[in-house]
């Protein structure tokens, strides 16, 4: 805990085998109270490694659903735990949870309800290996959100996030894709609710073991971001609700 505030790790896993071990290591347990890993059907040893390493929380999905539908699994039950503050870490190791002690006492001081890890403050995805597209990719989607949102982050695509519950608790989450389009969709909730996010410079590591979209896939993510972008300018001057936007 920390300043009475309940702190749960959510990890959403995806053929994590070969760097779980090392993520969960890092884990600062002097505050952090409870993890939970959910397991999208990985075709590897997750499971087994997550259950020798000790995590008592584990859901195994019994199909691939996604990567949203993996969030959805990991805060329906670190709600149920009575979390007070919800952080979310991907097992690949590509975001070092070494950060968790600064995003949780931004949340639990009410500074601010939702922290990210950016990794465009700083130098930090540069020096660790982001492809030269997707920095690219990054910076003009973010630009672009910016405008569409008024607001003025760093990065929006970020893995690494922290929230309070009573943000989760306040957005219907549960309605947005189970697919990687569901982190900008969960970021329009925020501000559509009115809550503000924060953010903190973030290292990051690309290398094999670390999990990466391909280039189809990032393209079709990014055609999500634009169209999410519009629609939230679109709920911001009063022409366009949706079931997800209100």
């Amino acid at each position: 805990m920390l300043l009475g505030k309940k702190i749960v790790v959510v990890l959403p896993a995806y053929n994590a085998s070969q760097t779980l071990a090392k993520t969960y290591n890092e884990i600062p347990f002097d505050i952090v109270d409870e993890v939970i890993l959910v397991d999208d059907k990985s075709n590897d040893s997750t499971l087994k490694v997550a259950k020798e390493i000790g995590i008592n929380h584990i859901i195994n999905h019994q199909t691939n659903k996604g990567y949203g539908a993996n969030q959805k699994s990991c805060y329906k039950e670190a709600l149920k735990l009575n979390a007070d503050i919800i952080i979310m870490v991907h097992p690949d190791y590509q975001y070092t949870p070494k950060l968790i002690h600064g995003m949780a006492s931004i949340i639990a001081n009410e500074v601010y309800p939702v922290v990210f890890g950016s990794r465009i403050l700083g130098m930090g995805a540069i020096k660790g290996g982001m492809p030269r597209y997707k920095f690219i990719a990054n910076r003009l989607l973010t630009r672009f959100q910016n405008l569409m949102f008024g607001q003025h982050l760093s990065e929006y695509h970020t893995g690494y996030r922290a929230y309070s519950a009573n943000v989760l608790s306040s957005i219907n989450w549960e309605v947005l894709s189970d697919d990687f389009i569901f982190d900008n969709q969960i970021s329009a909730q925020i501000f559509a609710k009115g809550f503000e996010i924060a953010e903190i410079t973030c290292p990051t590591k690309y290398f094999p073991e670390a999990s990466s979209i391909n280039f189809k896939r990032s393209s079709i993510y990014g055609l999500g971001v634009i169209i999410v972008s519009i629609q939230f300018f679109l709920f911001r001057i009063g022409i366009y609700k949706s079931k997800y936007l209100q």
